[in-house]
């Protein structure tokens, strides 16, 4: 669940002044899993903004200290979470390694990328979830290869019902820094949607894989 205080307000601030979310409620967006969404988050945005940054990666850190102070390594999921895990990694200073949807084809076939220990305590680092699926497959590729996985920090979570029973079963702990509600709250307030299209990105939201625009 996100996190029910002033970081998860000011983290969708964020999102929304430097124009991370994007809204198409006529013309949606495909997801992989073919989903129609009216609404992409594309959380790599935040790199190009150094205040920014580095106010998530701090958030993050400082979620990782205080939840997992046992901690000895960062791991970030490609490719949306590879330069925010590294910035957190490196506040904390700690190693980083990140994983590959897929092993490479060529070289060393490779999906683990960097140099890890398997009895370090790791946490997983991810800018997005949404049914949690690819998420999910980086946690098994560190538990494939005997790493000690403590946990998943996010940035941002769509909070899908099926996202939570599927970290749930996977016996994965997540925390994410601000999510779909407080994200809509802000967009409201901040007279970033319309009213009109709040009523559009609350019903995809109870139906996501069954929504397509009127």
């Amino acid at each position: 669940m996100p996190k029910e205080d002033s970081t998860a307000k000011k983290v969708a601030e964020y999102l929304l002044q430097i124009k991370a979310i994007k809204l198409e409620p006529k013309n949606p967006f495909i997801w992989a899993s073919g989903w129609q969404s009216p609404i992409y988050c594309d959380n790599r945005i935040t790199l190009s903004y150094p205040n920014i940054r580095r106010f998530l990666s701090l958030a993050i850190a400082n979620e990782i200290k205080t939840k997992y102070p046992e901690t000895k390594a960062i791991a970030g999921v490609a490719t949306g979470a590879i330069g925010l895990g590294m910035l957190v990694a490196e506040t904390l200073n700690l190693p980083f390694i990140y994983v590959r949807p897929q092993p490479k084809k060529h070289g060393r076939q490779n999906q683990i990328e960097g140099q890890y220990d398997i009895d370090a305590p790791t946490v997983v680092v991810e800018d997005l979830i949404s049914t949690g699926k690819s998420s999910l497959q980086a946690i098994d590729a560190l538990r494939n290869a005997n790493i000690n996985v403590l946990g998943m920090l996010a940035l941002f979570s769509y909070e899908f019902d099926i996202a939570e029973a599927n970290m749930k079963e996977a016996a994965v702990e997540l925390t994410t820094l601000s999510g779909y509600n407080t994200l809509i709250e802000t967009a409201v307030a901040s007279g970033y949607i319309e009213p009109q299209q709040e009523e559009v990105l609350k019903q995809w939201r109870k139906t996501p894989a069954h929504w397509s625009p009127k």
